[in-house]
């Protein structure tokens, strides 16, 4: 996982305009036009022409396997509101920490891996599958709780709750759709959840093994030392750079925001101390450890 997680890293450096921008903006439209039209569409036929089928998709109607995306999967408008709203802030947030490229990467593969398992399933099994995007979005949530497990969210607007409770209590679903579909004898059906998060394990496996290691609590300590000395280092270091006439410098290539004023700076959490990176190296480096 780590390895494949690096060559798309690598990818989308080499490939800085690959991706597509504010790629939940539009799947949030899409749901919003279709639940709209669906709302119009009293035989249900509207849904029926979207949902990824198998059969249906081996008989020419490939616009199925993107199409499948841009299903409500919620009924009601309050909590299609609610979780339209929740998925934008969620993959917005990943796009920004990741880039366009390889937030485009992991929604799509996560696309794909679900239509090929609901294929796979009607080859051998002879079963028709039909899959919405539902659990591909809750592995966002996944995502977004590894990646900021300390992240406070309103729950209902009103409760503040820390992500990686939510996100336990959505693993506790994706296990309970997992065991009732099993029971019920709907064993392929119930491995769906499973293969969605197949693109979760691969882009967050790292972390999420980090979080779950017996020596966590050694590492929160470190992390806290470190925070008081990146405070420390962060002044000294930019009373240095101001002094040479830049504020940001990449640590890798060495470009600086005077040199190139168009060019984005971030700093890396990950790392220990104070050091940045310019947007071509913030997902592509080796951390400080030191």
């Amino acid at each position: 996982m780590k390895a494949l997680n690096a060559k798309i890293d690598r990818f989308c450096l080499t490939h800085p305009r690959f991706g597509i921008p504010r790629l939940m903006l539009y799947i949030v439209i899409g749901n919003i036009l279709v639940y709209v039209f669906g709302l119009m569409d009293t035989t249900g036929t509207l849904y029926s022409l979207l949902y990824f089928d198998p059969a249906l998709f081996c008989r020419g109607q490939v616009w199925r396997l993107i199409t499948f995306a841009l299903v409500p999967t919620t009924n009601g408008i309050l909590w299609l509101a609610i979780s339209l709203y929740f998925y934008y802030f969620i993959g917005s947030a990943l796009e920004n920490a990741w880039g366009p490229g390889k937030f485009t990467i992991y929604y799509f593969s996560g696309m794909l891996l679900t239509a090929l398992y609901s294929l796979i399933v009607y080859f051998i099994a002879g079963k028709r599958i039909l899959v919405s995007a539902s659990y591909l979005n809750l592995s966002l949530f996944f995502a977004f709780a590894t990646l900021w497990p300390e992240q406070r969210v309103l729950l209902f607007f009103v409760i503040p709750v820390k992500m990686k409770w939510l996100a336990w209590i959505d693993a506790a679903f994706f296990l309970l759709q997992i065991v009732s579909g099993v029971i019920a004898g709907q064993v392929w059906a119930a491995l769906v959840p499973v293969v969605a998060m197949l693109t979760y394990l691969v882009f967050c496996g790292e972390w999420l093994f980090d979080l779950i290691r017996p020596n966590r609590v050694q590492q929160k300590v470190k992390q806290k030392a470190r925070t008081i000395q990146f405070k420390e280092a962060a002044a000294k270091i930019q009373r240095q750079q101001q002094a040479q006439g830049f504020t940001r410098k990449c640590a890798v290539c060495g470009r600086t925001d005077a040199d190139n004023p168009g060019l984005e700076f971030r700093f890396c959490s990950r790392c220990a101390g104070y050091h940045c990176f310019c947007e071509d190296h913030i997902n592509n480096h080796i951390h400080f450890t030191e």
